[in-house]
């Protein structure tokens, strides 16, 4: 994350009562001082070694190039922004992209319509660029934080106005569904987001043991909420009406109707 990012007060979340910044800290979320890896040792070696290595050895990068991964990574921190994390306690998201798009891992199927997944990612640079160009003149890294979720609200809403042969070449929805799910999947997938949602991680061999009423496990701790509203700097606040949005069936006219057998 950008350094102006790490100063900028407007992009944190706000105290409803106080109306100022909330402090950045280790562990946001409701379960202050939970730690799923505290029970580290209640699991077996396998799981153990697993789950350990998220934090302590995150992959290296075997397939973007290093602009590549500095471009995903400024959307990433768009998509689940962490401004509310110490820099030292960011939850690494790309690492795990680039590690299942360098096996070539898929979720197990692909759409017709859409390329494969490594292609998606490439094509996808170039979209968000044109998308930048169209919109403001500059490349996705030159923009500040309003633009860049400006443009990124585009995509979301099924409304590109640049970059049209890439539409033509894969679904917006898609593509946006694609590049959420990572980004979801990295960052629930790491203890540290279990810490935050308060769930108590892998419990084999020890299971859980108080499944009737929701009650806490015996590690657990209870629930601490707080009210807060989205940073002053971000556009996350606002709804739009569904109807005001691009389908994904308007979003694919151009393409041919299927062929009948």
């Amino acid at each position: 994350m950008s350094s102006y990012k790490e100063a900028d007060p407007t992009l944190r979340p706000i105290d409803k009562e106080t109306g100022e910044a909330l402090p950045a800290t280790k562990q946001p979320g409701y379960y202050p001082g939970f730690s799923t890896l505290s029970q580290s040792p209640f699991w077996d070696e396998a799981t153990r070694k697993i789950v350990t290595q998220r934090v302590q050895q995150p992959p290296e990068r075997r397939f973007f190039t290093t602009d590549e991964w500095k471009f995903w990574e400024a959307v990433f921190d768009h998509l689940i922004p962490q401004t509310d994390r110490t820099p030292d306690r960011r939850i690494p998201l790309i690492p795990p992209l680039d590690a299942r798009l360098h096996a070539n891992h898929t979720a197990g199927y692909r759409y017709e319509s859409m390329p494969q997944d490594r292609e998606v990612y490439k094509l996808g640079i170039e979209a968000i660029n044109a998308e930048a160009q169209a919109r403001f003149g500059g490349d996705f890294l030159f923009l500040g934080n309003w633009q860049q979720e400006r443009v990124l609200q585009s995509l979301h809403d099924g409304r590109p106005e640049g970059a049209p042969e890439i539409w033509k070449r894969m679904s917006v929805h898609r593509f946006w569904r694609m590049i959420m799910g990572d980004a979801t999947e990295a960052y629930y997938g790491h203890p540290w987001g279990w810490d935050e949602v308060g769930f108590g991680g892998p419990a084999y061999p020890r299971a859980y043991t108080r499944l009737e009423r929701g009650e806490p496990e015996p590690w657990e701790v209870p629930e601490k909420r707080y009210e807060w509203l989205p940073p002053a700097a971000s556009i996350s606040g606002e709804l739009e009406s569904l109807h005001d949005l691009h389908t994904e069936a308007e979003q694919l006219a151009h393409l041919s109707p299927p062929r009948k057998l």
